[in-house]
Parts: C-alpha cells; structure tokens; sequence
C-alpha cells in the first residue's frame, strides 16, 4: 500500500468536509491495511508504549479500557496525526470563519503543538481503546485544556464481519431549542471516523449556530473491538 501521507492526502476531501458539514461525521474508507490493524491492535498487550491506562468503569465512563500512547508515537501513529492535521486544520478554520472565531489553526502539525506545549499541555493523547462483551463507552467530549483541536478521528482496528457484534461509533448532537440527534456510524477495519471533538457550526433558520456534539461507542455484544483514537491537542 501507498505511505499513509499518500493514502490521507489522496482522500476526498471536498467530500468529508461536505459530509462534516452536514452530518457532523465523515467517513474515509480502509485506510489502513488488516496487517497494519493487527499490528496496533498487538500493542495494547506488548506494554511499554504507553504512558497511562484508563479503566473505564472506575471514573464513571462505561465499561473497557484504554491506553494513552507515550511519546515518541509508534511510526504509524505519528504519521496518521502528521497526515490529518493540515486538511482538518483548512475545515477547523473555515469553521472559526463561519463563528466568527479569530483564533486559526496554523498549517503544521509542529506549530499546533508548540501552542500546546506551551500552554502545558504536554502529554500526548493519541490512544488505543480495548472492548469486551458487555463493555461501552460513554458519550464523551475529549477535551484536556485549554487548547482544543475541534475535529479527531477514530480507526476501527477490529473486523465487525469476524472479531465482534455490536459496539457501534454513535454521535449526539444538541441543536438549540431542538431535540437531540443521533448518528450511527458503521465501519469497516481499518476505516476512520473524523468527527467534532465538542462543537460544530451548523446553518439555521436565523444563521450559523453552535451545536454540542459528544460521541461514544454502544455495548459490545460478543467478541473484541480494538479501536485507535488520533486526538490532535496534547493534554495539560
């Protein structure tokens, strides 16, 4: 397969900004290949790689576990954050435009960080999330300071044909003085997500509004679901 710069470069983009805007998720097709999935999958049991683990059903944030990546990222890691960072960060600040937000994104992965970095936010927050029967996640916002990339993506590194049933990526929405929605997202291996980490810009009646979005995963119900989280803001 082409280097992952290649793959991420060559996605529609036109199209995922398209279905950000009007869905508040975008899927990529296979983007890593079922090697490249067992391979990071493999990590979650290797140790070594990671600087904390998270059970979930400790802190109230459903049932699984998760790992946070030290740095240096593993090669496929770093390369999937270097590679989303600059089309997101077009979509991110034609979004700022549309709020009226002054803050910009600038064009390198480097630069954002150094912000972050700076501000304290030190740590990295690229992750490998492990599910069991039974086990889900809570509708969540990843947000860790005060410098937040507003989009990220998920990777299902598990095959829903053969590994697991169940556990799909579900997102919520709260539009003002509206009802909550729902969207579903199925995946296939080595497929991505991208999706708002906390707000969208959304057209109404009256102009562009803010909506809340939160995202989660639903109950596994037989097998294993390994998932690989690319957040572009570190943690403070």
């Amino acid at each position: 397969m082409p280097d992952i710069a290649t793959r991420l470069a060559d996605l529609d983009w036109t199209r995922i900004a398209a279905d950000l805007d009007r869905w508040g998720a975008a899927t990529t097709g296979p983007l890593l290949s079922a090697g490249e999935c067992r391979e990071l999958s493999a990590l979650y049991d290797a140790g070594g790689r990671f600087r904390s683990t998270v059970v979930m059903a400790r802190h109230g944030f459903g049932s699984g576990e998760y790992r946070y990546f030290a740095y240096p990222l593993p090669d496929v890691v770093a390369n999937l954050r270097a590679g989303f960072y600059p089309p997101l960060a077009a979509i991110a600040n034609t979004w700022a435009r549309r709020l009226d937000d002054p803050r910009r994104h600038p064009e390198r992965l480097e630069d954002w960080l150094a912000q972050c970095h700076a501000a304290g936010q030190t740590r990295p927050t690229p992750l490998l999330l492990k599910y069991g029967p039974g086990d889900y996640n809570c509708l969540h916002q990843d947000l860790y300071g005060e410098h937040v990339f507003p989009l990220q993506a998920a990777i299902l590194l598990s095959d829903p044909a053969t590994d697991f049933t169940g556990g799909e990526f579900v997102l919520t929405e709260q539009r003002p003085r509206m009802q909550s929605r729902a969207e579903v997202v199925s995946l296939r291996q080595g497929e991505a997500v991208i999706f708002p980490v906390n707000r969208r810009p959304v057209q109404g009646s009256r102009g562009i509004y803010r909506t809340a979005m939160r995202h989660g995963v639903s109950r596994l119900r037989s097998g294993e679901r390994y998932t690989l989280g690319v957040i572009l803001h570190d943690a403070g």
